[in-house]
């Protein structure tokens, strides 16, 4: 198995090339020379959450050995994670909460974020990799805590995390900014995620942060799913839900699902996208939007167009315009034409839009998008828990809410998978506004303790005390002085 770049066909790299490198030069993502079709979900039954994420990275990382991937993977799941088999399903009539939770962070980044620094071990190993790496990531909330989790003290590499300083919760912004380890750097941007974003990327294409990283002896990275490391340990977990509902009898061989997911930069429905082209039997893949319904329009219209008010929502980690992960879709769409990728990425850098044309918007046909409200994100966290017994955070409640939006436009039953992307303990504050319970005058940690008394859930040990953790994070920059912060932390 090869990698090639989304933006030039002539680059061809082996996985541990590109999960080091990150991104490609030109600033293409790295993607499969062909996915793997072949695998036989039903050799899964009564296989364990490791067992089945050993065989499936297998498919991807053709330069590492069997004894290579079962270490990575037993480093990786260990017991930082708080269920049996990592992840959880929970029966709601006909769907299924996927809970991506139960990690040191608890989000759905863990999966693949206490993963990635392994894969990256083994790498550097495999292609005789000198330099140390700096993982260079801007996050939305979630990624920046758990890549810092996953890389904190980890031997010759540093990690530099940016996020919106105003645009993430409180309880994210304090799991990052008290975060230990001797190469971890955290800094609050005066901007938002795509400024964060737009920035790191151009970081790693600029000659003149590529000179200043040689006379260091620096390479970059990244923890953001534009690494291949991040986003193939994401397709195990629907393989795995997939073989969980076969187990439980609740659908039969060869029966089609759907997935829903919450999408912000489109790594986490990509990864469903790649399972589902691998073998497993996914129908419609359901793309949940908030009030940047970017993603939700392009599915709709065959337009992508972030020129639109950027708002900040109780949803925050979906506060994306820029969905970086669509471009290796696009790759697809187009018949994997770089050029015409290359084409339609300098649209939309340099005028803010890019259209399909009919028939690559015809290829979109595996997709259906639905944005959901501020109002219906906070009513669907109450109803999802009058109806079923559980709490929900607000990402989850809008893919819920975009999954009903489906079942009302097409009347399609099957059994669905909902990714449940983070704990409502990460979202207190919108979560209990959501189930109707008093938030004035309250922070995030007051109404942490009265969640967990009142609905009779534990305070997961992640955010519990918190509050009391020292800050060692205090550095912020505006958006256009990030470059320059990063080059104060590496002299």
């Amino acid at each position: 198995m090869k990698y090639i770049s989304t933006r030039d066909g002539s680059v061809e790299v082996s996985s541990s090339y590109g999960i080091i490198k990150g991104i490609s030069e030109e600033g293409g993502l790295f993607v499969p020379k062909a996915l793997p079709n072949n695998i036989e979900v039903e050799s899964f039954i009564g296989k364990t959450y490791k067992e089945i994420a050993t065989q499936v990275l297998s498919e991807f990382l053709h330069d590492f050995s069997k004894e290579d991937l079962e270490e990575c993977v037993d480093k990786a799941y260990d017991n930082k994670f708080h269920v049996d088999d990592l992840v959880n399903l929970k029966k709601a009539n006909n769907s299924f909460f996927l809970e991506l939770f139960h990690g040191p962070t608890i989000a759905f980044k863990d999966m693949a974020l206490c993963m990635l620094p392994q894969l990256m071990n083994v790498a550097r190993k495999n292609i005789g990799f000198n330099k140390d790496v700096v993982i260079l990531t801007a996050t939305s909330g979630d990624t920046g805590k758990a890549a810092l989790e996953g890389f904190a003290n980890v031997d010759n590499t540093k990690i530099i995390v940016f996020y919106p300083k105003n645009g993430v919760s409180k309880i994210q912004e304090s799991q990052m900014i008290t975060q230990e380890g001797h190469n971890t750097y955290v800094v609050g941007i005066e901007g938002n995620f795509d400024d964060a974003q737009s920035n790191v990327k151009e970081m790693f294409t600029s000659k003149e942060m590529k000179d200043h990283l040689n006379n260091f002896g620096y390479e970059f990275s990244s923890a953001n799913s534009i690494n291949i490391g991040r986003l193939i340990p994401q397709v195990v977990y629907y393989v795995y839900s997939y073989v969980k509902l076969l187990e439980k009898k609740e659908i039969k061989t060869g029966e089609k699902i759907n997935v829903v997911v919450p999408t912000g930069n489109f790594g986490n429905i990509l990864a469903a996208y790649y399972a589902k082209n691998m073998g497993v039997k996914i129908d419609k893949l359901i793309c949940a939007s908030n009030e940047n319904n970017v993603l939700s329009d392009f599915f709709k219209e065959g337009i992508y167009d972030k020129r639109r008010e950027f708002k900040q929502t109780i949803s925050p980690s979906m506060d994306i315009l820029i969905s970086s992960n669509l471009e290796r879709l696009l790759y697809e769409i187009v018949g994997r034409d770089s050029n015409k990728v290359r084409e339609y990425m300098n649209d939309l850098k340099e005028r803010g839009v890019y259209k399909l044309s009919e028939n690559e918007k015809n290829k979109l046909k595996d997709f259906y998008g639905a944005w959901v409200s501020e109002e219906e994100t906070l009513d669907t966290v109450k109803t999802v828990y009058e109806k079923f017994n559980y709490v929900i955070d607000t990402h989850t409640a809008v893919a819920y809410r975009a999954y009903e939006k489906y079942l009302k436009d097409t009347c399609d039953d099957k059994k669905t998978i909902i990714a449940s992307t983070a704990s409502p303990f990460k979202f207190t504050k919108s979560v209990m506004e959501g189930l109707g319970e008093l938030i004035e005058g309250k922070d995030d940690f007051q109404l942490l303790k009265e969640l967990s008394e009142k609905y009779h859930m534990d305070i997961p040990k992640a955010v519990k005390e918190l509050d009391k953790r020292e800050i060692l994070h205090d550095r912020v920059c505006h958006k256009d002085y990030m470059k320059d912060m990063v080059k104060e932390i590496l002299a």
